[in-house]
């Protein structure tokens, strides 16, 4: 088996010094918020991946039907030769991919970026075992900054799936996009997965499970700030809250305090303070329409050439080129 290539994009130190920062912003801003990145810390990892297999949480579910039906027309369009795959995780989807682009006689190499670099080089070398003479290349890089995409010998299909573009405030996704259209070339392709709205009650169950897995994925972010921070945060004194914003169209994950009470952070000199029933958000998960995903690409200098749906509409595919 070839060796695996590893490419290290983030400073020495980044992921620590981001998390302090972002702590100390957010827990002394009103209201209170934190980024959802980092509920993703090896526990958080395992949690999600328990909560994609939930019945409740159809998106994962959705997008891989899609991908079961389109991946021969995306490979057959992209003829790309490098899989790039942003917040890569365990890779289960890109299969499909892999396959499709394998069928087509294309594919020479698969890049996954993440910033966990053990789960991404385990995930890596789970695929070089499945795909004998893939030429592998792991980037660890946070996708917003640092984001680091390898020169390739033909076409690149950069796939940027789970609707994890959700995640992003509209100023944050524009920059993001923006940003990735610098960083590719003609030829190049964008598959971006967006969840789309629909039913209030399906959204809410799909972000409130019956069985509390989301509630306690939400509340692993007190866990990180804990182990990282040296912070005195006790979960069983929050609720998890997810809430529908009509407005934004989005679904708002918060964590409520059930009392008064005050929180120390010694890593990062704060002493944080909670009213009873306060609520600090921990996510942000934007439901998008077609005309949305549209006009955002657009904006960022990306032309959409084909969108696809799920037989119940609930999640949606676009490819696109840069323009």
């Amino acid at each position: 088996m070839a060796a695996l290539r590893v490419e290290r994009c983030l400073p020495e130190g980044f992921l620590g010094a981001s998390l302090r920062a972002d702590a100390l912003a957010g827990l002394s801003a009103s209201p209170k918020s934190l980024p959802p990145k980092w509920l993703y810390d090896e526990r958080g990892s395992e949690l999600f991946e328990k909560i994609t297999r939930l019945e409740e949480y159809y998106p994962t579910r959705a997008e891989r039907s899609i991908l079961q039906v389109v991946a021969g027309e995306v490979a057959a369009a992209t003829r790309a030769v490098t899989l790039v795959e942003l917040g890569a995780g365990a890779a289960d989807k890109t299969r499909l991919l892999l396959d499709a682009l394998r069928a087509a006689g294309t594919l020479a190499e698969f890049v996954p970026v993440d910033v966990s670099e053990s789960a991404l080089t385990d995930a890596a070398r789970r695929l070089m075992g499945e795909y004998p003479g893939l030429a592998v290349t792991a980037v660890v890089s946070d996708f917003e900054e640092h984001l680091g995409l390898p020169e390739s010998a033909g076409p690149r299909l950069v796939a940027f799936l789970g609707s994890t573009i959700g995640n992003l405030l509209p100023d944050q996704r524009a920059n993001f996009l923006a940003g990735l259209r610098q960083r590719l070339r003609r030829g190049d392709w964008l598959l971006l997965g967006t969840d789309l709205v629909k039913e209030v009650p399906v959204l809410l169950a799909a972000y409130d499970d019956a069985a509390g897995v989301t509630a306690e994925f939400n509340k692993n972010v007190l866990a990180v700030l804990n182990n990282e921070l040296g912070a005195t945060f006790d979960p069983d004194d929050f609720d998890h809250v997810a809430w529908w914003n009509p407005e934004a169209e989005w679904i708002e994950m918060r964590l409520r305090s059930r009392l008064d009470q005050t929180v120390a952070v010694p890593r990062i000199g704060l002493s944080v303070s909670f009213a009873a029933a306060e609520e600090m958000r921990t996510e942000v998960s934007a439901k998008f329409r077609e005309d949305r995903v549209r006009a955002e690409l657009a904006a960022a200098g990306f032309a959409m050439r084909s969108w696809w749906t799920d037989q119940a509409g609930q999640f949606g595919l676009s490819l696109s080129v840069p323009d």
